[in-house]
């Protein structure tokens, strides 16, 4: 049975106590970032020298770094930019900057379960995804909701890493609203043939024209027939 869990379920102590790094500041990363704040964490932005970002970021108040400065500050790092620049910011700015105990979450888990950037044994490894867009997610929380997310663990050196990840949706407004529990493939596959099959694939066309002769034929079926009448 999946499990649920709401704000009275989420130890935010975990996550106070923690130096968060959102890598990323586009739709999902400026709204962490912002909520994280606000819920009184400790949050740095780390993003590409160069990058539109820096300047909105820096407006909202909030520390702006590169990504590995950012990585070698934080203890916890969230993984926020596109799945196709995720592996190489990852390998070149996040993994030598990673220390024994440090914990990496990601929004999607397509890396995880499709190409494994794998920390090493001393880490977490933990997944916090809204189900909502980044816009959604601010509004929300600043209107004193929040939306619901799913929260999955890939490796767990402490044992703890659930716990981190539900205060982490915490933080981000998301227990407000109900946060279930799932794993990194499960997510994954389900997100992709969501996205790839039903919303933007094949299956609304294919059910629109297989179902269209069917329909056609009963609506005619349905109409009644004209008949003349002679006195």
């Amino acid at each position: 049975m999946p499990k649920l869990y709401y704000e009275k379920d989420a130890d935010h102590s975990l996550i106070a106590g923690r130096k968060v790094a959102v890598i990323g500041y586009g739709s999902q990363g400026h709204a962490h970032a912002q909520n994280l704040r606000d819920s009184g964490v400790d949050v740095r932005v780390g993003l590409r020298e160069g990058s539109a970002s820096r300047e909105k970021a820096q407006a909202e108040g909030l520390s702006v770094l590169s990504v590995a400065e950012a990585c070698k500050e934080a203890d916890l790092i969230m993984m926020l930019v596109a799945d196709t620049d995720a592996p190489a910011v990852y390998e070149e700015h996040v993994a030598p900057n990673m220390k024994s105990g440090d914990a990496l979450f990601f929004a999607h888990g397509f890396n995880i379960r499709y190409r494994d950037d794998q920390p090493t044994s001393g880490h977490r490894r933990g997944h916090g995804r809204p189900q909502g867009s980044g816009h959604l997610l601010r509004r929300t929380y600043t209107e004193g909701g929040g939306i619901p997310s799913l929260i999955a663990v890939a490796q767990d050196a402490s044992g703890k890493a659930m716990d981190l990840a539900l205060a982490y949706a915490d933080a981000i407004g998301a227990t407000r609203a109900g946060v279930l529990e799932t794993t990194f493939t499960e997510e994954t596959e389900t997100d992709l043939f969501g996205e790839q099959v039903v919303l933007c694939g094949g299956s609304p066309p294919l059910s629109s024209r297989g179902l269209r002769p069917w329909s056609v034929r009963a609506t005619s079926l349905s109409r009644p027939t004209s008949s003349a009448c002679t006195s």
